[in-house]
């Protein structure tokens, strides 16, 4: 492996649709490199999660910027926050610039914490960390992201139906994608990574290749 020099900011940005792998990545990434990690999605959900608990609509926005304002990125119970019923007001939620605003500075100040962090998303190569040092923007074709979460489901001794779990991915996808305020799209310099024909082995160690070349280059010069 090759080392990450002890500094503020060292950061790697990764970016995508739901279900394209991208948090097993970030993970598999923060935990190889030495990095925190920290899955911005969480954040959403911790906001759309406080409104579902005090039974406050989604849509009221003076609500959400209370709620992002208390968001503790150090308190995010990932197993509380990945129920669907989260995930679904989230994306809901996320669409108002002003929660926007207010969890992206969080994000950013993550960032920055030493040695550095992974960061994945959907506009952290784009919006909160445009400066990443690694930017990767991972995705895969909608149908094999809902098989894969579909197998998610059945693999826990749960049910679904597959063209419910697609539709519900696609209307993600629009929302994502279509939100005027920081749409989910590669950065231009991005290194783009398909993951519908890769396991996560693999996906690792493409990224890996990617990570490793810019730490290479860089401890030359």
């Amino acid at each position: 492996m090759i080392a990450i020099a002890e500094r503020a900011g060292f950061t790697i940005a990764i970016d995508g649709p739901a279900g394209a792998g991208k948090g097993t990545l970030a993970r598999r990434l923060a935990d190889h490199y030495r990095l925190n990690l920290l899955d911005t999605g969480l954040t959403y959900r911790a906001v759309a999660y406080a409104l579902l608990q005090h039974a406050l609509p989604l849509d009221n926005v003076s609500a959400a910027e209370t709620a992002a304002r208390q968001v503790d990125l150090a308190k995010l119970d990932r197993a509380v926050l990945s129920a669907h019923a989260v995930g679904e007001a989230a994306s809901k939620v996320a669409v108002f610039p002003t929660v926007r605003r207010i969890l992206v500075e969080k994000q950013r100040d993550f960032a920055k914490t030493p040695p550095g962090a992974v960061l994945d998303g959907r506009d952290i190569g784009t919006v909160v960390c445009p400066d990443a040092d690694i930017k990767l923007y991972v995705t895969a074709s909608a149908e094999v992201r809902a098989k894969r979460r579909l197998a998610e489901i059945e693999s826990i001794g749960g049910t679904a139906n597959f063209a419910e779990i697609l539709a519900d991915i696609v209307r993600r996808d629009e929302r994502d994608m279509g939100r005027a305020d920081s749409p989910l799209k590669p950065a231009a310099d991005a290194h783009l990574l398909d993951t519908s024909e890769m396991a996560i082995e693999a996906a690792f160690l493409a990224a890996r290749t990617v990570i490793d070349d810019v730490l290479a280059k860089r401890n030359k010069a």
